[in-house]
């Protein structure tokens, strides 16, 4: 399985809003620039997350985004369902019907394994986890020893 640079680099744009917003609407400029990501690839990109109501679109001098609610409400998974789409690596998991041998295959029986052991990750972790996470690595990459 190999993710689509929506996912990954919409999760680094909403960890990156969570970090800078301080309640304040972010310039997308801003998260581009800090993220390395095309303006326009970011533009793209927040559409569908404004729409689902993850973030929120003010415009004017002062204007950018912000999350619609605290971080600590965001899962990754809701981020990830939207931008990617399901984890299931091959289509019977989500669409058995649609394979005569669903009922019994062992195969499937592990790709639905993966497929909840993916989500159960995803669902567990919420932006504010991410933030702590990043704040932590950041922590022990910049300690100097003597």
């Amino acid at each position: 399985m190999k993710l689509s640079t929506k996912a990954r680099y919409g999760i680094r744009a909403l960890l990156d809003l969570t970090r800078y917003s301080k309640n304040d609407p972010v310039p997308l400029k801003d998260i581009a620039q800090r993220q390395q990501l095309s303006l326009t690839y970011l533009e793209h990109l927040v559409k569908p997350l404004i729409l689902a109501g993850i973030i929120k679109s003010t415009r004017g001098a002062k204007g950018g985004i912000t999350l619609a609610n605290p971080p600590s409400q965001i899962r990754l998974s809701e981020i990830f369902w939207l931008l990617e789409g399901t984890t299931s690596l091959v289509d019977c998991v989500d669409y058995p019907e649609n394979c005569q041998r669903s009922d019994d295959c062992v195969t499937r029986d592990i790709w639905v394994e993966i497929k909840k052991a993916i989500d159960d990750v995803l669902d567990s972790i919420t932006l504010e986890d991410l933030v702590e996470r990043q704040k932590a690595k950041e922590q022990y990459v910049n300690m100097y020893y003597i």
